[in-house]
């Protein structure tokens, strides 16, 4: 019996669109209606985010404002902002572990295996922090900044 498929044709029908999402919230469009209602009109992307989305971004550039405003270069800028948001992640994780230690709800092998955890988190977090600090000093050194540059963003790193 030969089992080849060589010179039949198969059929293989045709995919049913998708179903369009329904909205979280009346009065809100899903995400994936946007982009379907957006992609007939116009070419690429649009991201709409919801009001909370919109509140912590505009905390986050307010948090930066003082980066911003320096007159550093631009990539001094972005680590500093990073080396900032690596701090505050690991301050989080941080509290995390200490009110994990404190718990005394769980059995032991649970709790052990929860700190072990957070304890790998903090780990990673702090190699991140060390990785961006060592690339901010390099760049400095490479970009030549001046003694008042150089000051600023010290400053700007310990806040």
């Amino acid at each position: 019996m030969d089992t080849s498929i060589l010179g039949q044709r198969a059929y293989v029908p045709a995919l049913a669109p998708a179903p369009a999402a329904v909205p979280a919230e009346p009065g809100e469009q899903s995400q994936a209606g946007a982009l379907t209602a957006e992609s007939d009109s116009a070419p690429g992307v649009t991201v709409t985010l919801s009001a909370e989305g919109l509140k912590r971004s505009q905390q986050t550039a307010a948090k930066n404002a003082d980066i911003e405003e320096s007159d550093l270069p631009d990539e001094v800028k972005q680590l500093l902002k990073m080396i900032r948001e690596l701090k505050n992640q690991l301050d989080e994780k941080m509290a995390e572990l200490q009110a994990q230690m404190a718990q005394g709800d769980m059995d032991d092998d649970e709790q052990q295996a929860a700190v072990r955890a957070l304890q790998l988190e903090v780990g990673t977090l702090n190699s991140a922090l060390s990785t961006a600090n060592a690339q901010l000093v390099k760049v400095m050194r490479d970009q030549n900044l001046s003694s008042e540059q150089s000051s600023t963003a010290a400053s700007l790193m310990a806040r």
